[in-house]
């Protein structure tokens, strides 16, 4: 059976080939198939290269500028052009200002050093790209795979989908829940807590980012008031402390907060968040002890769904650059409402759960421009929607 490639990897193959331009970042959460599209992609471009895997422990900016003089060496004058791919790259101290440096040296000197970085999407690593890289590089994403690309690669149904979700590496366990949980923890979720975030940002206190996260995945699209995550808290925090370690979460591709859609910033900014899973396994490997109701039980499911059309388009706001919100107005609310240039679309999802669709009507009457969309529908039904067969906008 040929081995199953990622469309980012026709994408990483095209920026090998090109000429020196820009710095290539491929970023995205832990154990999403980076390195693996990377290797893919070098099978195809023939070119000499240097690959080089940076450690918390042992990598600095003098090892990375060997790795660099490593990667020069390889330019000749019967290989004009060689390839540079450094993984975990934001492992390194003060990488950015590094690998400012040693691009900006290859630019003034002519040399065709081609350069390929990978790493999580820690706060660290967004940092140095905004901070210290400006105009140096281009960002290829990483996301959870879809259910188009579980499918196809390893047979999912949609319920498999739907409670394993979209990590590669946890695929060949599902026959075995208890080995699918303790790879889940221990591979994905305690180092995405340990390494992207705790390790790599001003955390004051560890146990309740671990804490926070616990509670709030298995609450993946439900309004959950900072209030009462403070009250399941054993360890003092506030308002503030939860809202950013609840960015910091997001930033490392696991549980995030989405606003309330306001035109006003300012209220949208003072709502109660509804939590999302970037992945519904997050919010399966959680559940505790009624995670077996997960696909039996209505209400359970209803939010498994729910949770996974917010997964995806979560995915798909980081690829191609637009909003994830709510929407709610006295008892009226829709699950999602995405927008991007002016334009904004309204998603109620059809989960099995018994719901009113007058969430939509009401959302239309307050914002008539808006379109609808409900996924579950015969017009949208929910394979396709996540199979990516769904256009989002006009």
């Amino acid at each position: 059976m040929a081995e199953f490639r990622r469309p980012v990897v026709s994408t990483l193959v095209s920026r090998m080939n090109e000429t020196r331009r820009y710095i290539q970042m491929l970023i995205g959460p832990r154990q999403t198939g980076k390195s693996t599209a990377i290797r893919q992609a070098l099978e195809q471009v023939d070119l000499p290269r240097h690959i080089a895997l940076a450690s918390i422990d042992s990598s600095s900016r003098d090892w990375l500028r060997a790795q660099w003089v490593q990667a020069r060496n390889l330019v000749t004058p019967d290989s004009p052009s060689a390839l540079l791919v450094i993984d975990e790259v934001q492992l390194v101290d003060q990488w950015s200002a590094a690998v400012k440096e040693l691009w900006d040296e290859d630019a003034w000197s002519g040399i065709d050093l081609r350069v390929m970085l990978s790493g999580s999407s820690s706060p660290l690593l967004q940092k140095g790209l905004t901070e210290g890289l400006t105009g140096r590089f281009e960002v290829i994403r990483s996301t959870h795979w879809s259910f188009a690309e579980c499918r196809e690669a390893f047979g999912y149904t949609l319920d498999e989908f739907l409670y394993f979700g979209g990590y590669p590496g946890s695929a060949p366990l599902r026959q075995d829940q208890q080995r699918w949980l303790a790879y889940m923890n221990d591979s994905v979720i305690d180092p995405s807590i340990a390494k992207d975030v705790i390790a790599l940002d001003a955390v004051r206190k560890p146990a309740l980012m671990r804490k926070l996260f616990q509670i709030g995945a298995p609450y993946s699209e439900q309004e959950l008031s900072y209030r009462k995550i403070l009250g399941q808290m054993d360890d003092a925090g506030n308002t503030t402390t939860i809202a950013h370690y609840l960015d910091l979460l997001g930033s490392a591709g696991l549980l995030r907060g989405l606003q309330k859609y306001d035109p006003k910033l300012i209220r949208e900014k003072a709502s109660s968040p509804r939590l999302m899973v970037y992945d519904t396994s997050l919010m399966t490997a959680t559940y505790g002890p009624y995670r077996d109701f997960l696909l039996t039980d209505p209400e359970r499911k209803g939010h498994l769904v729910e949770s996974a059309v917010g997964a995806y388009l979560l995915a798909q706001a980081n690829e191609r650059r637009f909003d994830v919100h709510w929407w709610r107005k006295g008892t009226s609310e829709v699950d999602f409402v995405i927008s991007q240039a002016g334009e904004s679309v309204a998603v109620e999802v059809k989960s099995g759960r018994v719901k009113s669709l007058k969430g939509l009507t009401a959302f239309v009457n307050r914002f008539p421009e808006a379109r609808t969309l409900v996924v579950g529908s015969a017009e949208c039904p929910l394979e396709r929607f996540l199979s990516g067969e769904v256009p989002l906008f006009g």
